[in-house]
């Protein structure tokens, strides 16, 4: 087996699609990539734990409802398999349409936004596969401690 078909690799490919699905809004193909044999938690930016499978769809339902546009960069991913659990860890490196006027006045009602976070996100291997179990992500203000 190669390294491109190795579990590292169908980590980073359901990690990928997840943040997809997020930036298509499809909350179907979100549930899908979601581990089902064990009650999801997720800690979005600035916000206390979402513990519960439910609790945590409903969270990302809300996100991409209010959600115009947001498209994902993802830098430094780096996984670590142990068993049947994998963790990775990512920069989101974010585009998001703002409220605020764009560069050059306020003839564009719509400017866009730049942001950073750090994410964890732990994976369960299942009988359909790597599947998201934990979503963790914090707001960067500064690459230092």
């Amino acid at each position: 087996m190669s390294e491109a078909d190795g579990p590292e690799a169908e980590v980073r490919r359901v990690n990928e699609a997840f943040y997809a699905a997020v930036e298509a809004g499809d909350l179907d193909r979100l549930t899908e990539l979601c581990c089902a044999d064990r009650p999801l938690v997720c800690v979005h930016p600035g916000v206390a734990p979402i513990h519960g499978t439910g609790a945590v769809l409903r969270s990302w339902a809300l996100v991409m409802a209010s959600t115009d546009y947001i498209q994902f960069f993802l830098t430094d991913v780096q996984v670590t398999l142990q068993g049947d659990v994998a963790v990775l860890t990512c920069a989101e490196n974010m585009l998001t349409a703002g409220e605020e006027p764009a560069l050059g006045g306020e003839d564009q009602p719509t400017g866009f936004r730049g942001g950073k976070a750090q994410a964890m996100n732990v994976f369960t291997k299942e009988s359909t596969g790597w599947r998201m179990w934990i979503h963790q992500a914090s707001p960067v203000g500064s690459d230092r401690i």
